[in-house]
């Protein structure tokens, strides 16, 4: 019997309370909740499938799992999903993920949203379901997540997220919706650092930077400056960014807690010899070391690439019906779990995808991918 097997996941989900009635539970909280993290690492997508994972690898999961009335029904997982409260569940995942967190001289945590399109229930009046989430760049880890109440938006659920956090040595990243004086100081509060996108949400803010760029625009090589080209299949991106930390004259600047410098991105795109440009501007507690600002801008896309389009393209995310009660915002902090698991699996150098396949076949795999 592999008592070792799972154990992280175990320890860190063991003081989750149990919604159910505990006199009338017939299977143990955390084996539903480890069944469920291996049916969908090797593809179910629903609590049918999960059931029928469970089944075909019940000698199996007897090795490591107690499984006092052996495999639970598609209702029971379906209904411990729906009554489990998301706020403990994000929080055991949370403490988990930033407790095997390396820690970096120059970490980045970078914060943006996702709708999980197909939870919303036309017939119960509920809208989908908007997930914000915190992407440790470095690491390519959730380091969690929290839906955004209804008639709300990202503005409301950032601090609650933030709060979650250890920001210390750590530049949080986010974009344009983020940008708010609030945000910004709870960052420094918590000893972080901050690089935000600057948009019409700002308008006074941002047509002050645009306009001191503009008129600087003959004087650039003044500012700090620094270049990057890339170069595909026919495409070549140029992005040159300039930063100036004399900001004393600008107007406004003290509701900004920390703030040292600001930034002009121009990204010119030559397509086939058809070149486009456009022009962001941003703001900063980093002073004067463009490069590393460059490269906080840069990488704030990976929550994109690595974990939105893994989410929509490997786990068909927008298109799961999972929609009963707290079910649709358990499931999306599932799939973060299972994202952060394959991503950490280091000895086996696949895709996220080819890594589901190898655990569906192999239990021993399975097995490394929980010890991850």
């Amino acid at each position: 019997m592999d008592k070792s097997a799972g154990t992280s996941i175990i320890d860190h989900f063991s003081l989750l309370r149990d919604p159910r009635i505990l006199l009338k539970t017939r299977h143990k909280l955390i084996d539903i909740i480890v069944i469920t993290i291996c049916a969908v690492i090797a593809g179910a997508d629903d609590w049918v499938e999960i059931s029928d994972y469970g089944r075909a690898k019940q000698d199996w999961f007897r090795s490591f799992l107690e499984l006092p009335k052996g495999i639970p029904s598609h209702d029971t997982f379906g209904r411990l999903f729906s009554l489990l409260d998301p706020k403990q569940f994000s929080n055991s995942f949370t403490s988990w993920w930033q407790s095997i967190r390396t820690l970096l001289d120059q970490n980045q945590i970078a914060i943006d949203g996702k709708t999980v399109r197909a939870s919303h229930d036309k017939a119960m009046e509920k809208d989908a379901i908007h997930m914000v989430s915190a992407w440790h760049v470095e690491n390519a880890m959730v380091l969690g997540q929290i839906k955004t109440n209804e008639k709300s938006n990202e503005i409301t659920a950032i601090p609650e997220l933030i709060k979650q956090l250890e920001l210390q040595n750590t530049i949080v990243s986010i974009d344009a919706m983020g940008c708010q004086t609030a945000i910004a100081g709870q960052i420094i509060e918590k000893q972080g650092d901050y690089v935000f996108s600057l948009k019409g949400n700002q308008s006074g803010m941002h047509d002050q930077i645009k306009l001191f760029f503009q008129d600087s625009l003959n004087n650039l090589n003044e500012f700090y400056h620094f270049e990057s080209v890339d170069a595909d299949h026919g495409r070549i991106e140029t992005r040159r960014y300039w930063t100036c930390s004399e900001i004393d004259w600008l107007q406004g600047k003290e509701k900004w807690a920390g703030i040292k410098s600001m930034t002009m991105v121009q990204r010119e795109r030559d397509i086939n010899n058809k070149i486009c440009t456009e022009t962001s501007y941003y703001i900063s507690s980093v002073e004067k070391d463009v490069k590393r600002i460059a490269n906080v801008i840069r990488n704030h896309w990976h929550i994109e690439n690595s974990l939105h389009w893994v989410l929509d393209v490997v786990f068909n995310e927008d298109k799961c019906r999972i929609r009963k009660d707290n079910a649709p915002e358990n499931v999306a902090i599932l799939r973060h779990i299972i994202v952060n698991l394959l991503k950490q699996e280091k000895t086996f150098k696949g895709s996220i995808q080819t890594k589901r396949l190898k655990a569906s076949w192999e239990n021993s795999y399975m097995l490394k991918i929980l010890k991850s």
